[in-house]
């Protein structure tokens, strides 16, 4: 059963198909939930019912969607009851989800190079990114770089497509955006295998110095992660003159802009105004976060 909430958010009962953990207590949650699956966009969100005991739903960013079979694709790590309630769905279990909720990225046509950073849980908005950009124009003028202090949650591979001006050491990629043709690398400080060795914005300043100023006018950032990462994100943006978006996360309750619980503080030429994360983001201006 389906619901419309302001002709955009949708309440509907999806069925789980698969949920699969990894290392560190991180978890792929795989759902039919058709509306959602139409109308997501690289960015947006959904808010879940992790169980029938707990009323509080919990957001997570979409990582994947098929439209033509309306299978939805999230990435967690527990963190408190709800998730850890939610980790115990299995295949068959109906979970309510609201979504897709926010607005997303807004890719700019002009700047045809596209650098999406994602770290942690952070990583999804930016596969979900990459496929949307690749379903329109390729893989070519794409790099995502992720970051992770924990096992990734997904089984490392070697890449086949070359990166220039980064590490040799950055090897390995994640096999979803492999498959889409889109070069990515992966960064840690926990001495990775096949990984940069250091923070995943020190990997993207490392791959803007290497561009020259005719190749970083020619670039795009996007960023989603821990706020120290895309506070860094957002100085290595205006280090480089690069125009940069960031894809923001925070506790919410009521998800749909009603309770002002996820407001931060977002800078404008009017000045500084408290906007909801949750409806007015979760993607927002570098510059308007980080002045």
């Amino acid at each position: 059963m389906t619901k419309a909430h302001r002709d955009t958010i949708f309440v509907e009962e999806a069925r789980v198909i698969a949920h699969q953990s990894f290392p560190a207590e991180q978890f792929v949650l795989r759902v039919t939930a058709p509306e959602c699956a139409q109308r997501a966009t690289a960015g947006s969100f959904a808010h879940i019912r992790c169980d029938a005991d707990i009323p509080m739903r919990r957001p997570l960013s979409i990582m994947r969607t098929d439209p033509k079979t309306g299978v939805v694709e999230f990435l967690y790590k527990i963190v408190g009851n709800g998730l850890r309630a939610l980790s115990n769905a299995g295949p068959g279990d109906i979970l309510s989800i609201m979504g897709p909720i926010g607005n997303g990225f807004d890719p700019d046509d002009s700047k045809p190079n596209k650098l999406m950073i994602g770290g942690g849980v952070g990583i999804p908005p930016m596969v979900f990114l990459a496929e949307q950009l690749a379903k329109s124009r390729g893989g070519d003028g794409q790099l995502v770089l992720m970051g992770s202090e924990v096992p990734f949650p997904f089984e490392q591979v070697k890449s086949a497509l070359p990166v220039n001006g980064i590490s040799p050491d950055a090897t390995d990629t994640m096999p979803a955006i492999e498959e889409l043709g889109v070069p990515a690398r992966l960064a840690s400080l926990q001495g990775y295998a096949g990984c940069y060795e250091g923070y995943v914005t020190d990997l993207a300043r490392d791959w803007l110095s290497s561009l020259g100023r005719d190749g970083v006018a020619q670039v795009e950032m996007f960023a989603c992660g821990p706020e120290p990462m895309l506070e860094a994100a957002a100085a290595i943006a205006a280090e480089f003159s690069v125009s940069c978006q960031l894809c923001l996360e925070e506790f919410m309750a009521c998800a749909a802009g009603g309770c002002a619980g996820c407001t931060v503080q977002v800078h404008g030429d009017e000045g500084i105004a408290m906007k909801r994360v949750c409806v007015d983001g979760p993607v927002f201006p570098a510059t308007a976060i980080y002045p």
